[in-house]
């Protein structure tokens, strides 16, 4: 299938093959055929430059695009593994992208923003960005982060002790194997963190878990002793999951001391 875009987006979307023979690496590690292709949207030209250069010498297919529009069409060529997101973008900001994108993919989603206010955080991560780096940041920083995404990604779920490979509660599924949850046969879409935390509570049933213990659970995911990305989670799974979100039957709050979940919804 051939794609025409139009020269005005043509010049918005950069698609780049790692050029790693006249950078220096980060780490001495050979790229591999097939290299993760990060998406990089933001309207600043120079930090998209920085990214470009940056993340293909350290292994990346790296793409580029100044806003929704070109995103989008970025995307149409080719399926990024990962999307850097500015939240205050042009036009489309980031979090109304943001949302599109959760209607119908589960890539991951590291987003951006000049603000770093607490009240941006919490929002970027409810409506389903999977982390949130505040600017001005460190290129490494960035590049710890995204590796931390696609290990998630890739990883497999916590273990369910004597549950089989699709546990079930409801008319949900979990598919282990394929890191997917069905209700009714049809899929459901959830993020990798979002999988992760779900498939640690279907491990734990009927037990009250403390953030704590969750974030261990979570292996590779790290926090700061204030961040909310926990509660994000569950808040957002509870909205795919529950009848009625506000009264939540399967992820219930234990106040003071963490979440429980019920298999049986509700019932006894």
């Amino acid at each position: 299938m051939c794609i025409r875009l139009s020269p005005s987006v043509s010049r918005r979307v950069r698609v780049h093959k790692v050029a790693y023979t006249r950078l220096k690496l980060d780490s001495p590690t050979m790229i591999a055929p097939t290299s993760p292709r990060i998406l990089v949207v933001d309207d600043d030209p120079d930090l998209r430059e920085l990214l470009f250069t940056y993340l293909g010498a350290n292994g990346f297919e790296v793409q580029t695009a100044g806003d929704g529009v070109a995103m989008r069409a970025a995307m149409a060529i080719a399926a990024p593994d990962a999307i850097v997101l500015d939240l205050m973008l042009p036009g489309e900001d980031g979090l109304s992208l943001t949302r599109a994108l959760r209607t119908h993919t589960a890539v991951p989603i590291l987003m951006l923003s000049a603000r770093g206010e607490e009240m941006d955080r919490v929002i970027g991560l409810e409506v389903g960005a999977d982390d949130y780096l505040a600017k001005p940041f460190g290129p490494r920083e960035l590049l710890a982060r995204l590796r931390a995404l696609l290990r998630r990604g890739h990883s497999p779920p916590p273990e369910v002790p004597e549950a089989g490979d699709h546990p079930h509660f409801g008319p949900f599924v979990l598919d282990r194997g394929g890191r997917r949850l069905l209700r009714a046969g049809v899929e459901v879409q959830v993020t990798s963190g979002e999988f992760d935390l779900l498939a640690a509570f279907v491990a734990h049933p009927n037990r009250v878990l403390s953030r704590d213990l969750l974030v261990d659970l979570l292996r590779g995911y790290d926090r700061d002793p204030f961040d909310r990305s926990i509660d994000n989670r569950v808040t957002r799974l509870r909205r795919k999951i529950e009848e009625d979100a506000s009264a939540p039957a399967y992820i219930r709050t234990v106040r003071g001391e963490g979440y429980l979940f019920n298999p049986q919804g509700g019932s006894t």
